[in-house]
Parts: C-alpha cells; sequence; structure tokens
C-alpha cells in the first residue's frame, strides 16, 4: 500500500551497536518506565519522548533517526512488551494503534485435528481486518497484485536464507554469526524493493557455496563450532571477532531469526494473506512434531538447539540472557540441561542485554570462555567416547 517502513525493534539495535542508545535508556527510566523492560521498547520510548519535547528528530539519532508514523503497527507475536511497548507511544506520538494477533499453539495442540487449519483461517481474518482498517485510513484500496507479487519474492527470501544455512553445515563453516547478524534484516524486515533484497540473498548464496566448495572456512584455523543464544549484544559485537581470533566460528544462532523449513508448495495457495499465514504457522510450529516425538514441551526456542547441536555439530553454546527479554532468556537453562545431558555439548552464560552495555562485562566474559575451552575440549573427548559424529 505504499507506505514506508520502519522497526522499533530494529533501531533499537542500531541505536545500541552506534553507541547512541544510553540516553534514551534514561529518558525512558526518567519517564517512569521500568528499567527491566524490553531495552528494544526503552530505547523507542526515550528516543519519541525526546523528539516529542524538541518537537524534530533528535539530532544525534543515527540513520537519520525515526520519523513521525501514520500508524503504529504492532503483534503479540512470541514478545511480551510488544502490544503495551506501542500503546505506551500514544503518549508521544498522535498515531493510531493497530495490534496484529497471532496464535501460540502448544506442542501438542498444534498436532491436535484441526488444530493448523483453525490458526491459519484466524490469522487470515486477522489479515483481512487489517487491510480493510488501512484501506480506511489511507483512502486507497489494496493492489492485491503487488501484494501477491512481494509476498512471492519474501518466501523466495526465506526458502534461499535456509539454504544458506543448510550450507553453513560444512567444516569449516563458511559463515559466522557476525555475518548472519549484518544481512538478515532483509529477511526479518522486509522494507524497500524486495528484489533488491532477492538478489543480495541470491549473491550470498553463490558466495557462500564457493566458499564451501573451496574449504573457506570463516574463522581461520576453525578449533570450536559454538551456537548462539538468542539475542547478541549489540553494543558489543567485537567480542565475535576476538573469539574468532581463538578459533571460535559461531555456526548458526538464535531460532526465532531464521526461516522456516520450505516444506510448504506455497504456490498451490492463491490467497497472498493465507500465503502469509501458512509461512509463519510453519515458522512458529515447524519442529513441534519432532518435539512431540522427543516428548519436549517447548518446541520452539528450546528444541530446535537439540536438533542443531547435531546438524552443525556444535561442540559448545554461547548462552546470552537478558535482563530485559523474558522471551528470549526463560528458556536458556533448559537449552543448557538438554544438550549437555543428551549430547555432552556444554554452554556458557553470559549475562547482558541487547542494547544496555551496562549490565555486560566485556572482560568477564572473555575470562569466562578462555575456562570453556578446557570444558569443550573435555566434553569432545566424551563424545568420541560414546561414538558419536563429532
Amino acid at each position: 500500500m505504499d507506505l514506508e517502513i520502519v522497526y522499533p525493534e530494529n533501531y533499537g539495535a542500531v541505536c545500541a551497536a552506534m553507541g547512541t542508545a544510553q540516553t534514551y535508556l534514561e529518558r525512558s527510566d526518567s519517564d517512569g518506565f521500568p528499567t527491566h523492560m524490553c531495552g528494544y521498547a526503552r530505547n523507542c520510548i526515550g528516543y519519541t519522548s525526546k523528539m516529542k519535547e524538541l518537537g524534530a528528530i533528535p539530532p544525534e539519532a543515527p540513520m537519520g533517526g525515526m520519523a513521525k508514523p501514520i500508524l503504529l503497527l504492532s503483534s503479540d507475536a512470541l514478545c511480551d512488551a510488544r502490544v503495551k511497548w506501542f500503546q505506551a507511544l500514544g503518549r508521544y506520538l498522535d498515531a493510531p494503534v493497530w495490534p496484529v494477533e497471532l496464535p501460540h499453539l502448544g506442542v501438542e495442540e498444534s498436532q491436535m485435528p484441526g488444530s493448523r487449519k483453525r490458526a491459519i483461517n484466524y490469522m487470515v481474518k486477522e489479515l483481512g481486518e487489517l487491510v480493510t482498517f488501512l484501506e480506511r485510513l489511507l483512502g486507497k484500496k489494496m493492489d492485491w497484485g503487488k501484494l501477491d507479487d512481494i509476498t512471492n519474492d519474501l518466501i523466495e527470501i526465506n526458502r534461499i536464507w535456509f539454504d544458506i544455512n543448510e550450507l553453513r553445515k560444512a567444516r569449516p563453516c563458511p559463515m559466522h554469526s557476525r555475518d548472519f547478524w549484518s544481512c538478515m534484516n532483509a529477511s526479518l524486515y522486509p522494507a524497500g524493493d524486495p528484489k533488491v533484497s532477492l538478489k543480495l540473498y541470491r549473491d550470498m548464496f553463490e558466495e557462500v557455496k564457493t566458499r564451501v566448495a573451496n574449504k573457506v572456512g570463516a574463522v581461520e584455523n576453525e578449533k570450536y563450532r559454538i551456537f548462539f543464544s538468542e539475542l547478541p549484544p549489540w553494543h558489543d559485537l567485537k567480542i565475535f571477532d576476538e573469539l574468532a581470533e581463538r578459533g571460535w566460528n559461531f555456526v548458526i544462532e538464535s531460532w526465532a531469526y531464521h526461516p522456516p523449513k520450505p516444506v510448504i508448495d506455497y504456490a498451490k495457495i492463491s490467497n497472498p494473506l493465507e500465503r502469509i499465514a501458512t509461512q509463519t504457522f510453519q515458522w512458529l510450529t515447524g519442529t513441534f512434531k519432532d518435539a512431540l516425538k522427543e516428548k519436549e514441551y517447548m518446541g520452539y526456542f528450546a528444541f530446535p538447539y537439540q536438533e542443531w547441536v547435531k546438524e552443525y555439530q556444535c561442540d559448545g553454546g554461547f548462552l546470552h540472557p537478558l535482563l530485559s527479554c523474558r522471551t528470549a532468556t526463560n528458556h536458556l537453562m533448559m537449552v543448557q540441561d538438554r544438550v549437555l545431558n543428551k549430547l555432552n555439548v556444554p554452554s556458557m552464560i553470559a549475562e547482558g542485554d541487547i542494547v544496555d552495555f551496562k549490565v555486560f562485562n566485556h572482560a568477564d566474559t572473555i575470562r569466562k570462555a578462555e575456562a570453556f575451552e578446557d570444558i569443550m575440549d573435555h566434553h569432545k573427548q566424551i563424545r568420541r567416547e560414546r561414538g558419536l559424529e563429532w
């Protein structure tokens, strides 16, 4: 519908990475919002509070800042804060808020007869109501042909993204998590022309494929293959470079940031809203059938790492509990327990935050990592004795 899309969550990561977030966090705190609230939300609320006071985009805002929106579109997907966060922005922005609801089925419930169809139908209804609202707000009709093309392009981007991840299973791994975090936006935060993003991902696939063919690793002398969970310290990404110098190759990361398995023929679904809903349902529940077989009832977040540790032949995990995100934290102890007791793959804990640099200790994390190498070496020997593949 020709709306330019800006993602406050993404902008929170930008502000953290570029060192401007702290002033917005402090502004949010002084406005009475809790310090343990989502760091992305605190950054956004502090930013808009300052923008309202100035009557303009704050001069220090990176990448030109975020302009006043015509619409605040929120979702209840996974995140605790998302709906109330956008409601709170009503203090500062004269813009309507539209929440899109998403059904969150449990592992057992998702496999019950009719559950899939009911969930997808619910999402189609929600999206249809959003379209009707947008048509009234903007005074124009949806271009269904354009939506059809965009939806197909985004599904193709996710398919290529999945294939790139499959290539990352190679030894040595051709693509490090730092590379992932710098190019995930086109899939997770679609904006602008998706055909430009599609070319980017096709070029990236060819680059990674060439690296595999030539046995070129993302890290020189790969010694340890590491999985990461969940959100990184955007303010301190240099820590991954330091660990790479020690031979740590981060080969897979962050379940919720990756596309679903491309096992559905979306071309058979004529309604683009139904294609969107179907892919979303597959993203949420694609691992649930296997999880149920293993009697694992935390089907997303916790269970995928058990599969990934085997498929990517990981030596260890780097778990990053967040002060301000319960959703990305509450399963980490389960992940640590399962991969250690089932597969003899240990994990280290480095507490921190996505935006607030004051709660992340860089030097202490490096010291933990150095000691953790001995633990990984020990369990590597145990896996050999057990006859595991790596």
